[in-house]
């Protein structure tokens, strides 16, 4: 690890921040929202001082952040490795790993995929092949694992396990994908012990497959992959706790105390070599889920009153996320619409309507090896009313979500950083935590 700006790092030894914790994926509400206050207004010309930085091992994994430890889960060598350091200086405190041999089918990197979570006294961790594993948030001892891979039926993933697991209600949930009927399963966080299972044959056999040609019906193969790359999310809806999980075959609702369902709703592209990758966002007793692949666009859905049933409010083109997560601000969305490099625009979407305001292209031109001045497929975090956005060439900028028109409140190429960052940013105690496939960089960013 090399340091830089020394001034600035022993004033953060001398004086400690307070300020947001971000330590599960996508944030504390799992809605790439910080509560973090401070910020600078814009992205500096010449960037934001870097407090500290250092190579990491391979991996998609956001860190997150509790307090004064941040969390980064990645891949050295054979073995998958958590790792705790100071969230000032970067300096680790305590590194623990186990044995991995997971090669991604894709040929994209082999490390870990799902984002730590950090709640109390303990960090859990999701690794590629499907280890569960609860480790001590003090010193890094593991206090219990599950291998879900071998204790359920789990069909082979396209790149390993993407899912980050939830904590809701005093349950872990996570989508393991196991089969007949444990796509999602519930574990003590205390002990890893299974509470229930569910999700499956049992919900999506005779579902109408929506959007697919003639009035299908949905017939359960065996061998079907239940797991997606998008991560649950809990909300209140009509009253009631839900989770709605974006497995394979679409969005699914459920009671976090008992597994039940309480609807499923088909959602998947075409083809089967395509995934769910976003995770939904909820607006209410309203929920949006999106693809990217083949035409399969955003579906916004209404949950109507007793929770079993939904109305389709409008399905579009007008945003085709990914991996990435829109925002939601005043009513619009702001997204990275596009499956690939050259499919990337930035767009302005009414949440009412689905209704394109406005658009930016955001495709990767020929640049001849060197990073190019555009976002790409970015990521998007809300914070203190604007949007900081990490392009997937390590490209950091800022906006005002304005939907009249695109308005760019500065940018600055990280100079470390290169394609892919495929984590978005965290962002915890007036920090930027930025990752790539092999670089962790923290950014002081308050307001000067």
């Amino acid at each position: 690890m090399h340091l830089r700006a020394a001034g600035l790092l022993i004033l953060s030894l001398a004086v400690p921040v307070a300020g947001a914790d971000w330590p599960d994926f996508l944030g504390p509400n799992r809605d790439a929202v910080s509560a973090e206050t401070g910020l600078a207004a814009r992205v500096p010309e010449a960037g934001f001082p870097v407090a500290w930085e250092r190579e990491v091992g391979t991996g998609y994994s956001a860190p997150s952040v509790l307090g004064d430890t941040l969390v980064v889960f990645h891949r050295q060598g054979a073995e998958e490795v958590v790792e705790a350091v100071d969230a000032a200086t970067g300096r680790t405190r305590w590194r623990s790993a186990y044995p991995s041999a997971f090669r991604d089918p894709y040929g994209y990197n082999n490390g870990p995929r799902c984002a730590p979570v950090m709640s109390g006294d303990r960090v859990y961790t999701f690794g590629a092949e499907g280890r569960l594993t609860a480790w001590a948030l003090a010193d890094g001892k593991a206090l219990w694992h599950r291998d879900t891979a071998r204790e359920f039926e789990v069909p082979e993933a396209f790149f390993g396990v993407g899912s980050t697991p939830l904590l809701e209600g005093g349950r872990l949930l996570v989508m393991v994908g196991g089969q007949p009927d444990s796509g999602v399963i519930a574990v003590d966080p205390a002990t890893g012990r299974t509470l229930w299972e569910s999700v499956g044959r049992r919900n999506w056999e005779g579902q109408p497959m929506h959007d697919w040609p003639g009035d299908r019906r949905v017939e359960w193969r065996s061998w079907e992959k239940t797991a997606s790359y998008a991560s649950p999310v809990a909300a209140t809806v009509n009253g009631e706790r839900l989770v709605y999980a974006c497995m394979r075959q679409g969005l699914v609702a459920l009671n976090p105390v008992d597994g039940s369902v309480r609807f499923s709703r088909w959602f998947r592209a075409r083809v089967d070599e395509s995934v769910n990758a976003m995770t939904p966002v909820v607006a209410g007793d309203d929920v949006l889920i999106s693809s990217a692949y083949y035409r399969s666009g955003s579906v916004r859905l209404h949950v109507e009153p007793g929770n079993t049933n939904v109305t389709e409010v409008w399905k579009g083109l007008g945003l085709e996320m990914h991996w990435s997560q829109p925002v939601l601000v005043d009513g619009h969305l702001y997204g990275f619409s596009g499956r690939n490099e050259p499919d990337a625009r930035f767009r302005c979407v009414d949440f009412a309507t689905g209704a394109v305001k406005w658009e930016r292209d955001e495709s990767w031109p020929k640049f001849g090896g060197r990073q190019p001045p555009v976002f790409g497929r970015g990521a998007l975090v809300r914070v203190e009313g604007r949007l900081l956005a990490l392009g997937e060439g390590g490209l950091l900028g800022m906006f005002d979500p304005d939907p009249s028109g695109c308005r760019e409140l500065g940018r600055w190429q990280v100079p470390s950083l290169k394609f892919p960052c495929w984590a978005g940013p965290v962002v915890a105690s007036r920090r930027i935590y930025l990752r790539s496939e092999d670089r962790l960089v923290c950014l002081e960013a308050a307001a000067r």
